[in-house]
């Protein structure tokens, strides 16, 4: 699960969420938003992974514009206990190699779109 802080952008990956009454993370002086992930592009930037599996491999593009001010943060690669991420700047090509795994979850973040994934077939 992520959370962000709607306030300064603050992104944190949260392995195991407390279950108490008035327990909470914050950052800025706010509780940190739980991110849920898109799957369904509605708008003119593309946000969901695109992949082709090529062999034992998948190779997964994300079809966006890389800007200074809007770009794709990172892909994630996500299947039994396993996870790999490529980190990218403004101006990378968003795109990353893995292991085919069937049913692994993909994901991709959008500086300002949030999250968004796609189930492997």
């Amino acid at each position: 699960m992520l959370k962000r802080c709607n306030k300064c952008g603050l992104l944190i990956k949260v392995l195991e969420d407390c279950n108490c009454d008035n327990c909470k993370i914050t950052c800025c002086g706010e509780t940190l938003e739980d991110i849920e992930p898109n799957s369904v592009d509605a708008s003119f930037e593309k946000h969901v992974p695109e992949y082709q599996i090529s062999g034992e491999n998948i190779n997964v593009k994300v079809n966006h514009v890389m800007e200074d001010e809007h770009y794709i943060e990172w892909i994630s690669y996500v299947y039994d206990n396993n996870e790999q991420i490529v980190y990218f700047d403004p101006g990378d090509e968003p795109i990353a190699t893995f292991k085919y795994v069937k049913g692994a979850t993909i994901y991709s973040y959008c500086n300002k779109h949030s999250l968004w994934s796609k189930v492997v077939e």
